[in-house]
């Protein structure tokens, strides 16, 4: 029996052989690859005396056999892990694979213990297996589910809603996310010779709303930090429709306003749609102060996600227009909250 891959994983140094293939256009709720009619697949057949690393790993943590496992098929690559589903005894999974430099990126026994809290919660989707020291995880896969439309008002007001109710659950860990720490932490990736020729500058002036931040910001709780449109699975359990938030190896203690900006930036949100994003989450309204704050988060978490961008073209990954706009994040609203920030002050 041969186990099928549709595309590299980089697993234990090519152990797969390439094989082109005819395919039908598949799509799910992950983002699986979408393959246009006429096209191929490329599909690696594992030798079957030869188990790669992952699939060793499956046929231990749900007691099977290799043969047991079946149609693996590889999801859309995201910016930190890979991914595949496949089939084992009648039931679909997930197992996440580490990317490239995550090992410097991701604390894996602090994303373990945020999946310990949350377990039970109705929040992410169900782990199955977990490695600390790997970052291997095995979930069950969620059928029929769609990621949140960053386009839609009324997923945007959903999500918002979800995220809110759960930073109201108040749950906690021994673990902070500092964003000025992470910051410092992935220039130190790259060594600091950032592509950006005002890049000194450009930080030092977000470094200068951190007063304003640390003097106004909420009550930390756990917070997702990676709250992005794509982490938000929406399906319908029954007659009811069901959101779950997955992808919890940023997350950390912190000001939970900083999620609504990791949601604005990640979906390269202009003004308009960020301030409309801020009323969804505040359907009864909010102050000027929170506002403010929030424009400070999307400056300061610019930065941070463009030196993460940065550590990653080391490693030859790139993200394109993703990239530039997180920079000009950090550029923009750091004047806009620079403004309001001296507009508060002098009413003060």
């Amino acid at each position: 029996m041969n186990i099928k891959f549709t595309e590299n994983l980089n697993i234990n140094k090519n152990l797969f052989k390439l094989q082109e293939v005819s395919s039908n256009k598949i799509c799910n709720n992950c983002g699986l690859v979408n393959k246009s009619r006429n096209r191929l697949q490329s599909e690696y057949l594992l030798a079957n005396e030869s188990q790669p690393e992952p699939i060793q790993i499956i046929c231990k943590a749900l007691n099977v056999s290799y043969k047991d496992i079946s149609n693996i098929k590889l999801l859309k690559k995201g910016m930190t892990n890979k991914s595949f589903i496949f089939f084992c005894m009648g039931k679909k999974y997930i197992m996440r694979i580490p990317g490239e430099g995550t090992e410097k990126l991701i604390n894996r026994q602090n994303e373990k213990t945020v999946y310990d809290v949350i377990n039970l919660q109705n929040i992410s989707d169900h782990i199955i297996y977990f490695d600390a020291k790997t970052g291997y995880r095995i979930t069950e896969y969620i059928e029929n589910a769609r990621t949140c439309n960053p386009n839609s008002e009324d997923d945007i007001r959903k999500s918002m809603a979800f995220l809110r109710s759960f930073h109201e659950k108040a749950l906690s860990v021994n673990h902070e996310f500092d964003v000025f720490t992470q910051i410092d932490f992935y220039e130190s990736l790259f060594g600091g010779n950032s592509s950006y020729i005002d890049y000194l500058d450009t930080k030092k002036n977000i470094l200068s709303l951190r007063n304003f931040i640390e003097e106004h910001s909420r009550t930390k709780t756990l917070c997702h930090i990676d709250s992005v449109p794509d982490n938000f699975l929406f399906y319908r359990e029954g007659m009811h429709q069901e959101i779950r938030l997955i992808d919890w190896e940023y997350s950390g203690m912190a000001d939970p306003l900083i999620d609504i900006a990791m949601f604005c930036i990640y979906s390269l949100y202009d003004e308009t749609n960020i301030e409309k994003t801020i009323d969804a989450y505040f359907p009864e309204g909010t102050s000027r102060i929170t506002r403010t704050l929030i424009h400070c988060y999307i400056a300061t978490c610019g930065l941070l996600w463009s030196n993460w961008c940065e550590y990653k073209h080391l490693l030859g990954v790139e993200f394109g227009k993703y990239s530039l706009s997180q920079y000009q994040y950090a550029r923009n609203y750091y004047s806009i909250a620079q403004k309001e920030i001296a507009e508060i002050m002098e009413e003060e």
